[in-house]
């Protein structure tokens, strides 16, 4: 049976484009399609497909996905989360049009959402099992399968706010979709992030030193920073807790057996340490 287009959808049918021709998009019965023709399926689960060719690999497995839904739902990044809101809210009228890229399970996108009560959200992922928590996390808040790497299928300056949280980063593509007067937020870890598991876990990835400079380097051509905030916290952590926030990281996937067996000692807190920086397009 066709799936209906979810009225959150329907609130971004102005913002999205065609990824292969860049036409506007227009709904039919479990579908999206353009005047040229191409079509993009609706998933049962609410969001669109619009990645065409070959799929990106590396967005996160049902395994990953159930460990940060967990993980987020016992509130150990609400405080990170409230900064994130904070920086928008500051920025932004109430009836902002919210762009979070490498969303996730929408998370942030929904406390962005729930602070701003006129405000749309749409999220882009790779992971179609995060697309499916994305798609129902907020009733404002619509979800997009894309590669963050590719041309985003927006239209320019249509965004308010890029939310790039713990994501990767397409600083043109950001400029191209944000308004002139709009915000790009984005969040990333200092050395001290998850610093106590790391410290038991040597497979983990480490944050690299040059992060902050080759961030710089590459958003410079195109932003200014406004204002950079510091989250800094310690959390603590149950067994499960812990293994939570292994397995939701990219950390999972270098991890073996042993490293994660009953036996093997982690930590009873951990160090939250973030930098959220607001910033202006040039």
């Amino acid at each position: 049976m066709p799936v209906l287009l979810p009225s959150a959808l329907e609130l971004f049918l102005d913002l999205l484009r065609c990824p292969t021709c860049r036409t506007r998009l227009s709904p039919g019965r479990g579908a999206l399609r353009c005047p040229v023709g191409h079509t993009f399926d609706v998933a049962r689960h609410r969001y669109a497909g619009l990645l065409t060719g070959s799929r990106a690999t590396s967005g996160d497995d049902a395994a990953m996905v159930q460990a940060r839904s967990r993980f987020l739902a016992a509130g150990a990044y609400a405080p990170l989360r409230a900064v994130v809101t904070d920086l928008v809210a500051d920025a932004v009228s109430d009836q902002a049009t919210v762009v979070d890229v490498g969303c996730g399970t929408g998370y942030y996108l929904a406390g962005v959402l729930d602070q701003l009560t006129g405000a749309r959200g749409l999220g882009l992922d790779t992971s179609v099992r995060a697309l499916r928590a994305a798609a129902r996390v907020h009733e404002r808040a619509a979800a997009v399968a894309w590669d963050v790497f590719r041309p985003f299928p927006l239209a320019d300056g249509v965004a308010d706010v890029v939310l790039d949280v713990f994501a990767p980063r397409n600083p043109a593509e950001f400029h191209r979709v944000v308004r002139p007067t709009g915000r790009l937020i984005v969040v990333r870890p200092t050395g001290r992030h998850l610093a106590e598991l790391r410290g038991r876990l040597p497979a983990m990835i480490t944050v690299d030193p040059a992060k902050e400079q080759r961030l710089h380097g590459a958003l410079a051509p195109f932003f200014d920073s406004v204002i950079t905030e510091q989250v800094e916290y310690c959390v603590p952590l149950t067994r499960q807790a812990a293994l939570d926030l292994v397995a939701m990281t990219p950390s999972a996937r270098h991890m073996s057996p042993a490293d994660l067996a009953d036996d093997h000692p982690l930590p009873d807190q951990v160090t939250v340490s973030v930098l959220a920086t607001a910033y202006q397009p040039r």
